[in-house]
């Protein structure tokens, strides 16, 4: 490292952004990398703690502290810091098979446990993550990892999101025949179609799905279980089978005047926006469209953000974002102490840009919105809202709203595709201490069994899912060749 100090003495430096007023006319990604004197920079300030809790991956309270995948972090700031950037790429593989999905998708819980936060600001360790990752794609240091030996066994994995990539790479590398099915068109699962291409292009998931299938892994799209293919009929034909189809049943609002017309769930309009930017370019207009409208988007999470970000870029008239929850504090709460990861204010991406076209935050906190208006078409023109401290409706609002999409979260997995499968409270139940259901030999990792979490939390699942998967076949397989007494 470059000295033991340098995490006080360089100070923290995000990368830049593309300017808020700029890349709203575009739809590529708005973080620019960092120079590499810079990044080298950055990567000194790491500590070397010795004991890392940037990288211990636990839920404290409700709140993820530190990387699930338990990333080798001093380590690969270290490299980075002394230029040994294929040395770092190794160092990352070691416990990540997807870096330039986490490095773009996940919030950076490590960051909020990183050491260094305790006496200056955190080590930027995100924007280095990607660094490493863009690199070594650049310079061709990741190739096609075809398994020297196939076992002769074959193992389904159902929905093609983190959770379901991580095991299939696992499986496949472990020896297994591997065939992905997903119901969609491309794959992904969210990587693709729920979080927009301003965060991640999907060039980058289209890369690795292409190298997956390099290295001998079946990719089946369009096929729909319970619809297109049974479980019963996959159980048959494979030694086992990984439900990682998401938790992708939508909450929803049972007021008055949800029946009319433009009002979405917020998926659907996000995916309905990616699949029209991926099939027709930026020509012509997407199923669902915020141009010229006013858009209300209800819910305060990231969802809502990427819809208020998604608006702005179709040109909305204007946009709101309603949360249940108040303005976060600027610094670190007394009840989050390190080395939880705090929730803390921040001007996201989307909100900057609504400063930059609007001249206002679009987020208002503690509303409730209690029914929709319409008119003779049956078209939404507006809804009705109060503030959570007034249950009585004393202080009712009323906003106009042409486009309204709902963000409030996920209520678990489609009853539908888990057929036979055992649920408890919308998500799929396993054995105790085990990613296996209630069938034998089917089992479930990712959202579809924890609910909708992290990336890094889901990939997790599906690596653990695939040790367990071959710990089972390997059992399995050894009894049947067993001789009998």
């Amino acid at each position: 490292m470059r000295g033991t100090t340098d995490f006080i003495e360089q100070k923290r430096e995000k990368p830049k952004e593309l300017d808020a007023a700029k890349r709203v006319a575009t739809w590529k990604e708005y973080v620019q990398a960092f120079p590499e004197a810079k990044l080298r920079t950055q990567a000194s300030r790491c500590m070397e703690c010795g004991t890392p809790f940037c990288q211990m991956g636990e839920l404290i309270g409700r709140q993820t502290s530190g990387c699930p995948l338990y990333n080798l972090i001093p380590e690969w700031n270290t490299l980075a810091a002394q230029g040994k950037w294929e040395e770092a790429y190794q160092r990352l593989l070691l416990t990540n098979n997807f870096p330039e999905f986490t490095s773009r998708a996940c919030p950076a819980p490590c960051e909020g446990s990183c050491t260094a936060g305790l006496v200056s600001e955190p080590v930027t360790i995100k924007s280095i993550e990607r660094a490493i990752i863009d690199r070594a794609w650049e310079e061709g240091w990741i190739k096609p990892r075809i398994p020297l030996k196939r076992n002769g066994l074959k193992a389904a994995v159902v929905g093609s999101g983190p959770a379901g990539l991580t095991a299939a790479d696992d499986l496949n590398q472990a020896g297994y025949d591997v065939t992905v099915f997903e119901k969609e068109d491309r794959f992904g699962g969210l990587l693709m179609y729920g979080i927009p291409n301003m965060k991640i292009e999907k060039q980058y998931v289209e890369r690795r799905v292409d190298l997956l299938q390099a290295e001998g892994i079946t990719f089946k799209a369009n096929t729909e279980i319970g619809k297109d293919i049974t479980l019963d009929e996959l159980e048959s034909a494979f030694d086992a089978v990984l439900l990682c189809i998401g938790a992708e049943k939508q909450r929803d609002m049972d007021i008055p005047g949800r029946d009319l017309k433009g009002i979405y769930p917020a998926m659907e309009y996000l995916k309905a926006n990616t699949k029209h930017l991926l099939d027709h370019g930026e020509n012509g207009e997407p199923q669902i469209s915020a141009k010229g409208k006013k858009v209300i988007v209800i819910g305060g999470g990231d969802t809502g953000a990427d819809c208020v970000a998604t608006a702005i870029r179709q040109g909305c008239k204007s946009v709101v974002q309603f949360g249940k929850h108040g303005e976060l504090p600027k610094e670190r709460p007394e009840h989050e102490p390190w080395p939880v990861n705090p929730s803390l204010f921040t001007l996201d991406y989307a909100y900057e840009e609504s400063f930059k076209v609007f001249g206002e935050d679009p987020r208002q906190y503690y509303i409730q919105t209690t029914a929709f208006h319409g008119n003779e078409n049956g078209e939404v023109t507006g809804l009705v809202t109060v503030p959570f401290s007034d249950p009585r409706g004393a202080e009712q609002q009323v906003w106009e709203a042409d486009l309204v999409l709902i963000a409030i979260g996920f209520q678990g997995v489609d009853d539908s595709k888990s057929a036979g499968i055992e649920l408890q409270n919308g998500l799929i139940q396993t054995l105790p201490g085990s990613f296996q259901t209630n069938r034998e030999g089917i089992f479930a990792a990712g959202d579809a069994k924890r609910g909708a979490s992290l990336i890094v939390w889901a990939m997790q699942e599906g690596k653990k899912a695939a040790k367990e998967i071959d710990l089972y076949l390997s059992q399995k397989d050894k009894a049947t060749c067993q001789p009998s007494a």
